[in-house]
């Protein structure tokens, strides 16, 4: 009895252990947690390629293509303006159909934890905002007192809908009647039998579109050039003994984009001057006749070589922020050289439409 009874708890060690290995309920549950682990696994690796899918910047593409798609494939019917109209349903299509499709308002994974393509997209939708903006006011209209387009009245106020709206109504679907908009002025513009779609290649038209882009250049320029921090004499009154402002600012200023904003701010602009690149070539061949009277179809092209170099391929993991002649590469200045090189040529390509 004492030999059985020291041999006891061993004896039901030993039968536990053989019913647990036999038990059916605690394999299944077993089964049930490695298929969720690896269930959860596969999700993340997924999302993981989604994301490095998803943020690849979208390729060029041929203006002069795009406007024979619009066209239907009948060359009759790209008439003056009929490239500028389709590089605008491009962009806009572009944002909506690309791989991942509008990623700002994604509340889920992967599009949600992804920050330069939003970026991307918003510098791109600033372009098309402003192109829209001068179709609707200036290039489809002869003189201030004339009517504005009926479809443009749509598109223009559509793209200026809010960015980030993810729900009733959502970004996309109020983009997406934009763009419906513009495939009907390309259609009008078109139509031999119908003349209330017009547009109107003109120098001066071309100067107003150009001063808006001016400005968005300089703008992302200076953002870009803040990456590394820099003191700012105050100038914004220079040039004008009376001017005024507002209220009074420091003489000096201390600019630097905090570290977070940096790829911000980087693809912002690479998304800008991504549409900006394509609307100043669908422009190049609808002011022809006008930028070869001014003798300015060579300034416009190297505009556009410039902007050309804003798109090459970042071959860096992240964006890079070196300091001045620092052993590591800056990203941010390389872009705002190529952005002012183009800014600067652009303010004289506007000089020479108005005075040449």
């Amino acid at each position: 009895m004492d030999r059985l009874s020291l041999n006891k708890p061993a004896l039901t060690q030993k039968v536990t252990q053989v019913v647990t290995l036999y038990n059916p309920r605690l394999w299944k549950e077993k089964g049930l947690w490695w298929t969720l682990g690896l269930f959860v696994i596969t999700y993340l690796v997924v999302i993981l390629i989604l994301g490095i899918v998803w943020s690849r910047s979208p390729a060029s593409f041929d203006v002069r293509e795009q406007a024979l798609i619009v066209a239907n494939g009948d060359s009759s019917k790209v008439v003056i303006g009929s490239v500028t109209a389709a590089t605008a349903i491009r962009i806009g299509e572009t944002l909506l159909d690309k791989p991942g499709g509008y990623l700002t308002n994604d509340k889920i994974p992967p599009g949600i934890y992804l920050d330069n393509i939003p970026n991307w997209e918003f510098g791109a939708l600033t372009e098309l905002r402003d192109l829209a903006n001068s179709l609707r006011n200036d290039f489809s209209r002869a003189q201030s007192q004339s009517v504005e387009d009926k479809d443009l009245q749509i598109a223009q106020p559509q793209f200026n809908y809010n960015s980030d709206s993810w729900i009733i109504p959502s970004s996309e679907s109020e983009y997406r009647k934009g763009i419906t908009a513009l495939y009907g002025y390309a259609h009008r513009l078109a139509d031999q039998q119908a003349f209330d779609g017009q547009f109107f290649a003109r120098a001066d038209n071309l100067a107003v579109y150009l001063q808006v882009a001016e400005k968005r250049l300089g703008n992302l320029a200076q953002r870009l050039s803040y990456a590394v921090g820099q003191e700012r004499l105050n100038t914004d009154l220079a040039g004008d003994r009376n001017a005024r402002q507002s209220t009074s600012t420091p003489d000096q200023i201390h600019a630097k984009t905090p570290w977070r904003q940096i790829d911000n701010v980087f693809f912002e602009a690479r998304g800008y001057t991504w549409a900006l690149l394509h609307t100043l070539q669908a422009l190049e061949v609808d002011f022809d006749a006008v930028l070869k009277d001014k003798n300015a179809l060579v300034s416009l092209r190297q505009i556009i070589r410039e902007l050309q170099n804003t798109q090459n391929p970042i071959w860096s993991p992240m964006i890079l922020n070196g300091t001045g002649f620092g052993a590591m590469g800056n990203h941010s200045l390389v872009m705002a050289s190529y952005i002012s090189r183009a800014n600067a040529a652009i303010g004289d390509l506007r000089m020479l439409l108005q005075q040449g």
